[in-house]
């Protein structure tokens, strides 16, 4: 019973990390403006009178990529 459950625990692990990033970014963002001249596909930053929003597209992108792969696996492999 306990592998069945495996694969929400790496989702829930690989979540609270991207998570724990995307909070971390806005804090880096705001020592480092150096940051906003990287290519917008790895972070994009976004400030106007002092409020920062910064992602990364590519972390947004992989993790609806393994959320839609956990769901296929779940949904038609189980």
């Amino acid at each position: 019973m306990a592998e069945l459950y495996e694969p929400l625990t790496m989702l829930g692990v690989m979540l609270i990390i991207i998570g724990i990033v995307l909070v971390a970014l806005p804090l880096m963002a705001r020592y480092a403006p150096s940051l906003e001249k990287l290519p917008p596909i790895l972070i994009y930053v976004y400030h106007h009178d002092g409020f920062y929003f910064v992602t990364s597209p590519i972390l947004i992108i992989i993790s609806i990529i393994s959320v839609i792969i956990f769901l296929i696996n779940v949904l038609f492999l189980a």
